[in-house]
């Protein structure tokens, strides 16, 4: 639990990026990664996100059911888990220096893949449109999902790669995600990285999570998109240097 004003505040503020990114602009979850990572420790930081990123899943799935079916969902879900059982491989084996530099290492491979698709937009919608893309995908995000709790920038970049309209992509990402967080509850709990007081903290934090849930719902429909998501590429690269380097 954190042991400071200025810990309350940056969990706080991590906690509403958790549920700002949930609504719809993924790429701001790379900040909460970020503060959660460099606050309490790599390898701690999954058990302390994971319930939160559970609450803000079923705060989004209800008010994005209607956009999406289960049928996309599954085109998804095998090669996360592909990708979920190497993170598990890699978690056991990683101490908390490792992971910092893994984390900051993914953040900065889902940076340049989301300016690639800026770049050369023509280029990059001809290679996403291949199987192996695909493949790719599903299985760095099920790495990035069990390593950094950050598959969402990952598996948006996909789904926006296949021309999914915006509030199709959303309830996609909400059922896909709701799934595969509570697949990792076991892992996490297993590895005492999700405890009692833990759990205690999460739960104080939750109204900070339905505030960037609501909050984001409604910036999604007034701010422009990619805007946002260049200012929060420029955040997340220098998370990932610092992650990686510092």
């Amino acid at each position: 639990m954190p042991d400071h004003a200025t810990a309350w505040i940056l969990v706080t503020i991590a906690a509403f990026c958790i549920g700002v990114s949930k609504a719809g602009f993924s790429g701001i979850s790379l900040i909460s990664v970020f503060i959660l990572a460099d606050l309490i420790g790599a390898k701690e930081s999954l058990g302390f996100a994971l319930p939160m990123l559970i609450i803000a899943d079923l705060l989004v799935f209800p008010a994005f059911r209607k956009y999406a079916t289960w049928k996309s969902v599954w085109k998804l879900t095998w090669p996360a888990l592909v990708g979920m059982a190497i993170g598990v491989a890699v978690l056991d084996n990683a101490d908390n220096n490792t992971m910092r530099k893994i984390i900051g290492a993914i953040i900065l491979l889902m940076t340049s893949i989301q300016l690639m698709s800026r770049v050369n937009p023509t280029q990059f919608y001809a290679i996403a449109c291949t199987r192996k893309f695909g493949f790719f995908s599903g299985t760095a995000g099920g790495v990035a999902t069990v390593l950094a709790n950050a598959a969402g920038p990952i598996l948006q970049i996909y789904m926006l790669s296949r021309r999914m309209e915006k509030m199709e992509l959303i309830g996609v990402g909400a059922r896909f995600f709701l799934v595969i967080n509570l697949m990792k509850i076991p892992l996490s709990a297993g590895l005492d990285l999700i405890t009692s007081t833990t759990l205690l903290t999460n739960l104080i934090l939750a109204p900070a999570i339905a505030l960037g849930v609501f909050g984001g719902h409604r910036l999604v429909k007034i701010i422009p998109q990619k805007g946002f998501e260049l200012t929060v590429i420029i955040f997340a690269m220098v998370a990932g240097i610092r992650l990686c380097f510092f």
